[in-house]
Parts: structure tokens; C-alpha cells; sequence
């Protein structure tokens, strides 16, 4: 994987931190109607979402017009150098339509030999995160200490599955997981929950059909903090695993567990 230049790091802290401020400042100003419904009704964007995504790409037309992009909100385009900066204005809406403060903005970095970086801004810490598997992971500049290995067993899941969903082959395979850890978190924030889990704070992020915007940033972060990260097929879907790596090994071995071999209670 490439490593990443000093001016790409800079460049994707200011990103996220100028689309969070944005979004931040929005919501603090009324969101009002402004809210509309993607696929569910907890899936959700507002104009907040838009204007911090056209924020990062006007930047980014600017400053590197050659590279691709592809944007939560539909900002795409082709990439003439190999290089493709993932981006999502804020991840977890459904928090920010509420006034949680579990949501961030994001976005990675990928070139044609994976993911170079990725950035994140939480607004409610006035915290950027920023790392990548040849750049060690940094919060607000500072060094993030080694990520603590931690079995299933002693680790805290995060995830997002519906109830609604536990009956079919791919809640069956969450069971198999969440069944062995410590502890589950659904926090809403894909990409906040890794910024915990570089952190040594959570320790295992299991989360199926995972588009790359809520997927490549905070992997970036793991990876430069001394994690691992893969995806499985399990149940008929893509499963997203990032986190310590004992308890990413077991998390994927559970997975793909064939039910009829498994103990029988």
C-alpha cells in the first residue's frame, strides 16, 4: 500500500474538519424541513449532509481535479490518476437530526493498491483522527497509543442489525458472533464507533453490506493503530470486520461456522 505524502494527511484533516464545523453549525441554526428519507425511516439526510459534501468536493476540484470521487449524497466522479477520496459529510444523520453527538464527517483516501488514509472529524470532541496501514493513527496530532489484542470473549461488539433481520441467514451469523462477545454497543456511527475501537475503547466492529464510506475511514484508522480488518460472505451477505485482531480472527471463523456442525443446545 502507498504511503501516504504530508500534504494528502493535511489536506483530509481539513476536509473533515471544515465539513463537520459546517454541519455543526447547520444544526445548531435549525434543520427544520430540511430532513428527507432515503431508504427507512431511520435513514435519513439533510441539507447539512449536502452542503458539507459540496464543501470537500469544490476543495477537491480545486486541489487535486485529476482524482475520483465518490460521495454518500451522489458526488462522483471518475478518477484519471488511480486515486479516489470516499466521502461521508455525516455519518450518522439519524444522531444528528436528534441531537446526539455520536456522528462525525469522513472520508478515506484509496489508491489502486488500497487504502492510503482516512479521516475523521467528531464536532462534539473537537477531535480530527487521522491514520492509515503506513501512517500511524493520530488524534488531534497526538500519537494514539498501540491498540490492547483482545479475544471475543473480553470484547465489546458494535454493530447495527434490525431485529426484524435476526431470523434470517445473516442474523443467524451476528448470532454466532455476538453470542461470544462481551458486550454490544449500536451506537448509529459506523465510522465514530472506529474511531473508538483505534482508540482501544470498543474492540470489534461486525457490521454487514457496508458501503465504503461507512467502512474505508475508520478501517484506515484501525489499521494505523495496530488492527485488522476483512470481510466474509456469511449468510448471504458481505460482512465488514475491523478491530483487535484475536477478535476479528474469531468474529470471522463464527461467521462462516456452518450451522449444522455447531453444538446444539
Amino acid at each position: 500500500m502507498s504511503a501516504p505524502v504530508e500534504a494528502d494527511v493535511r489536506l483530509a484533516a481539513e476536509l473533515v474538519r471544515g465539513a463537520g464545523s459546517l454541519a455543526a453549525k447547520m444544526r445548531s441554526a435549525g434543520i427544520g424541513d430540511s430532513i428527507e428519507t432515503k431508504t427507512s425511516v431511520s435513514d435519513v439526510v439533510t441539507a447539512a449532509d449536502k452542503a458539507a459534501e459540496k464543501a470537500i468536493v469544490d476543495r477537491l476540484a480545486t486541489e487535486h481535479p485529476g482524482d475520483g470521487i465518490l460521495g454518500e449524497e451522489g458526488s462522483a466522479r471518475e478518477s484519471a490518476t488511480g486515486r479516489v477520496w470516499t466521502i461521508d459529510p455525516v455519518d450518522g444523520t439519524y444522531n444528528f437530526v436528534r441531537g446526539l453527538d455520536w456522528w462525525c464527517s469522513a472520508l478515506a483516501l484509496t489508491d489502486e493498491d488500497g487504502i492510503v488514509l482516512g479521516a475523521i472529524y467528531s464536532p462534539a470532541e473537537d477531535a480530527v483522527y487521522v491514520g492509515g496501514p503506513e501512517l500511524p493513527t493520530t488524534r488531534n496530532g497526538v500519537r494514539l497509543d498501540a491498540m490492547p489484542d483482545t479475544p471475543l470473549a473480553l470484547a465489546c461488539l458494535t454493530t447495527y442489525l434490525h431485529p426484524a433481520k435476526l431470523r434470517h441467514p445473516s442474523g443467524e451469523a451476528y448470532v454466532r458472533v455476538a453470542a461470544k462477545a462481551a458486550s454490544i454497543r449500536i451506537l448509529g456511527s459506523g465510522s465514530m464507533d472506529l474511531t473508538a475501537i483505534a482508540q482501544g475503547r470498543l474492540h470489534l466492529f461486525c457490521q454487514h453490506s457496508v458501503p465504503d464510506w461507512d467502512r474505508l475511514p475508520g478501517a484506515a484508522l484501525v489499521l494505523g493503530a495496530g488492527g485488522t480488518t476483512t470481510q466474509v460472505e456469511a449468510g448471504g451477505v458481505l460482512w465488514s470486520l475491523a478491530g483487535a485482531p484475536s477478535a476479528v480472527a474469531e468474529a470471522a471463523e463464527a461467521l462462516t461456522a456452518d450451522p449444522a456442525q455447531l453444538p446444539q443446545e
